[in-house]
């Protein structure tokens, strides 16, 4: 009666380390979809970031002279396309800086997130952009000139 209780439970040992295996693999990959989720938000979040920080840039780009002359205020468009570039490359972010329709700089920034776990099943970076726009224009008390 003795051997057959061994027997017995040989045949359970098995069982449960398959679970525990495939229960271990799910939580791991879980984790791993919640922290390179989290990394590919915290990217989007630097990438606007930058964006909205390169289009600030762009927009202190004033012309002195005619200011100087009391002609007022002149916004140069050209450098302040060329400043938000040049602050594109100070943060080391990829994207875009345009004039548009005579007063608007619109920037757009590309970025890459390197993930950590999902690389185990072949995504190996998330895609993620920025986008932001400021209105070239004089204001004297919040009011367009």
């Amino acid at each position: 009666m003795r051997q057959r209780n061994l027997h017995q439970m040989g045949r359970d040992r098995g069982s449960v380390s398959i679970f525990m295996a495939s229960a271990a693999f799910v939580m791991i990959v879980l984790v791993g979809l919640a922290v390179d989720l989290g990394g590919q938000v915290a990217a989007q979040q630097r990438a606007r970031d930058v964006a909205a920080q390169a289009a600030r840039s762009g927009g202190e780009q004033v012309l002195g002279g005619p200011a100087v002359n009391g002609q007022g205020a002149q916004i140069d468009t050209a450098a302040a396309a060329s400043a938000a570039r040049s602050y594109l490359s100070t943060a080391g972010v990829s994207g875009t800086a345009t004039i548009q329709g005579n007063d608007t700089l619109v920037v757009t920034t590309s970025a890459n997130y390197q993930t950590k776990f999902l690389s185990i099943i072949g995504i190996g970076s998330l895609h993620v952009t920025g986008h932001s726009s400021a209105r070239l224009i004089r204001a004297q008390n919040g009011a367009p000139r």
